[in-house]
């Protein structure tokens, strides 16, 4: 099991607060500040200098800290992409700031592609490395061919995002 390490700290003040007005609540925590009166002292001491620790215990996945065991990463399938995804996509990826219109990435979804060789094709021509992974991972297959009978392959922006991309492919074979 991993630890994350995280510092957690009460202090309170031993001194009693002056309480001008008996009516209303006093506060005399230092994270709160302490009421006097003439006005509200803000802390003097916040975080790990009073030497109080705890240690946070967490567990993610089924044998401790996985990401895809978590479903954080890489644990979708092929099937787990849909059209949402692919728009999300070209839009964090400011596809339609330089396109102006969604028309390419219509195009591609009205041609029967499934959007997870979409995103591919996407994240070739951005060279996302991570996303390309990840989709890799997923079941995307590099070799589907757009309308213009390209691939992620023709569509990758460099030698380096080919050759990653037919690597992974020999890696997951």
């Amino acid at each position: 099991m991993a630890s994350i390490p995280c510092t957690f700290q009460t202090a309170f003040s031993s001194s009693k607060p002056i309480n001008p007005l008996p009516s209303l609540p006093t506060f005399s925590s230092k994270f709160l500040g302490t009421q006097n009166s003439l006005s509200w002292s803000r802390p003097s001491k916040i975080g790990p200098s009073n030497g109080s620790r705890t240690q946070c215990w967490f567990r993610f996945g089924k044998n401790g800290v996985d990401a895809e065991g978590a479903g954080i990463y890489g644990s979708q399938k092929r099937d787990d992409f849909d059209k949402d995804d692919v728009e999300q996509y070209f839009n964090y990826m400011g596809m339609l700031a330089v396109e102006g219109t969604y028309d390419k990435m219509e195009a591609l979804l009205n041609q029967n592609i499934h959007p997870v060789d979409i995103l591919l094709m996407l994240a070739a021509s951005e060279g996302d490395k991570p996303k390309i992974e990840e989709l890799l991972r997923a079941g995307a297959t590099y070799d589907v061919k757009d309308a213009d009978g390209r691939t992620a392959i023709d569509r990758a922006v460099n030698e380096e995002i080919k050759d990653f991309i037919l690597s992974f492919s020999v890696q997951k074979a």
